[in-house]
């Protein structure tokens, strides 16, 4: 049986290489890969989004979480939360680098921004802890 030199395999291998996104000095972080998502609203009575979302796994997303102080709010979706990778949580300034995450809450007004890469294709959602209301949760896929 003869091996293949490792020249031999970079040289096939690079073409399959060079089709794939040239994401620059800063990987899979850079801006080239960055998404903003529309803001997802915490308020008794109200619904958390618009629409569903819809995500494409190995891109950067950045989403913001308001409350608007009308109740102690969370948001719980620990699927959704175990098939992204988080780089940071913004609260007030302050960046937050988690292993990982649960849930998150509000005991008053405030925003949260989660900066993610999708990972894990598939269907999760966030939603309100105990509610049952269909606007109190919010569909997400990953692609």
């Amino acid at each position: 049986m003869k091996l293949v030199s490792p020249l031999v395999t970079l040289l096939l291998v690079a073409p399959l290489c060079a089709t794939a996104h040239d994401f620059g000095f800063a990987g899979i972080l850079s801006s080239t890969n960055k998404e903003d998502l529309p803001e997802l609203t915490l308020s008794v009575g109200k619904p958390i989004a618009e629409a569903p979302l819809a995500l494409k796994s190995g891109t950067v997303y950045e989403i913001e979480i308001v409350a608007d102080g009308s109740g102690e709010l969370a948001l719980e979706g620990s699927g959704f939360f175990r098939a992204i990778w988080i780089n940071e949580i913004v609260i007030n300034g302050l960046e937050i680098r988690p292993f990982g995450i649960e849930s998150v809450e509000f005991d008053k007004a405030g925003t949260m921004e989660i900066e993610f890469v999708a990972i894990k294709p598939g269907r999760y959602f966030l939603r309100q802890p105990g509610s049952t209301g269909e606007s109190q949760r919010v569909e997400i896929t990953i692609e």
